[in-house]
């Protein structure tokens, strides 16, 4: 069975593997807080279809309750250990089925299974309150591996808790004119996959928001961080095939042994 990858926008995924829906960060918002929408139409309703949805961390761009509220009863949402405290949102969604994770931890999801990672980055609710919860990324085992980052910056380890993945959906960009720590921009990004050396790589985390009234101030780093790694990634893993998808786009890419 083909594995296919929707990308909806910002981090938000449809991985289908093994007859399961796996939706990651869902952000369906035309706009939150001071970021706009500013390309892409929101995604549609079959976008909110998921057996189950990959929380990476409590940032609001990611752990966004409104568009977790949109997704079925039932539906099985992971989150990262703590975020019920954090984020006190969670506890009216009582149509979903929320199961804490951390790095580390398997969850079965019918023919799946789904393996916490550790992200590097700041996993707590900002600018709320000092509760601490661990960023996450997700590695999603069916007929492929596919690594779904959240945000994370590059870290010595990455590769060996990752393991090998068919696979990679990794942020390359963000939603303002520069990234702090913690993040991966295009180069960085080429790098991660230089060390996790996928047969497939999707680039997400970019293109989709921006800060209003910003339009005009550096607009290249809202536009171009796709197409910057997708250059880098020729140079530094060459063997990758990196597939650069518009909003809404799907793609089936290889999986199995080189």
């Amino acid at each position: 069975m083909p594995v296919e990858i929707t990308w909806w926008g910002h981090a938000t995924c449809t991985v289908e593997d093994s007859g399961v829906r796996v939706l990651t960060d869902p952000l369906f918002a035309r706009r939150l807080a001071h970021l706009r929408r500013r390309r892409g139409a929101p995604p549609p309703p079959r976008a909110a279809l998921a057996d189950v949805a990959l929380v990476s961390h409590l940032h609001a761009d990611h752990l966004h309750v409104p568009s977790l509220a949109r997704l079925a009863p039932g539906t099985r949402v992971l989150v990262p250990r703590g975020a019920t405290g954090g984020v006190p949102g969670l506890r009216r969604l009582s149509h979903l089925r929320l199961t804490e994770v951390a790095p580390g931890d398997r969850t079965q999801i019918g023919d799946l299974v789904v393996h916490s990672v550790r992200a590097q980055h700041d996993g707590r609710r900002l600018p709320l309150g000092p509760r601490r919860s661990p960023a996450l990324g997700y590695v999603v085992e069916g007929a492929a591996r596919t690594y779904f980052a959240g945000d994370t910056g590059l870290f010595d380890a990455m590769a060996e808790e990752v393991g090998k993945v068919d696979v990679a959906l990794l942020p390359v960009g963000g939603w303002g004119p520069y990234l702090g720590e913690g993040h991966l921009d295009a180069a960085r990004a080429a790098e991660a996959l230089a060390r996790l050396t996928p047969r497939s790589a999707v680039p997400v985390h970019y293109g989709t928001y921006w800060p209003i009234g910003m339009d005009a101030v550096r607009p290249h780093e809202f536009h171009a961080p796709g197409h910057e790694f997708v250059r880098l990634a020729r140079e530094r893993a060459p063997e990758v095939s990196v597939h650069r998808l518009e909003h809404g786009q799907s793609v089936r890419p290889e999986v199995g042994a080189r």
